[in-house]
């Protein structure tokens, strides 16, 4: 393991990563995985810990019961998404529903 140093071309802003270093018997040779620290202040040399969206929080932060936290993985972020879909269709029903039991026509509504 060790520390790898990224500059974003971009932004100008240089990240520190902690690197892993593996064997992929499948593919045979070598692989590595990197997992961000933080930020790095390239006067003094300080990683500031970030999550990668220049978002600092504490080690402590916990987020509040009612805060919607986005999903952090593309498998989460597609959970969520099929999620969301059933719940629209839920409420489209239920509108259906409504609007049947008052009289209304459901197609007139768009």
């Amino acid at each position: 393991m060790g520390i790898v140093y990224q500059k974003d071309k971009r932004s100008g802003i240089t990240y520190a990563y902690e690197n892993h270093s593996f064997w992929d018997k499948e593919l045979k040779r070598s692989r590595s995985k990197r997992t961000l620290i933080g930020r790095v202040n390239t006067d003094t040399g300080v990683i500031t810990p970030t999550d990668g969206r220049c978002k600092k929080r504490s080690p402590s932060y916990q987020p509040a019961p009612d805060e919607y936290e986005m999903p952090k993985t593309m498998k989460e972020m597609k959970q969520e998404i099929l999620r969301l879909l059933h719940e629209i269709d839920a409420l489209k029903k239920q509108l259906r529903e409504a609007q049947l039991q008052n009289g209304t026509d459901a197609g007139n509504h768009k």
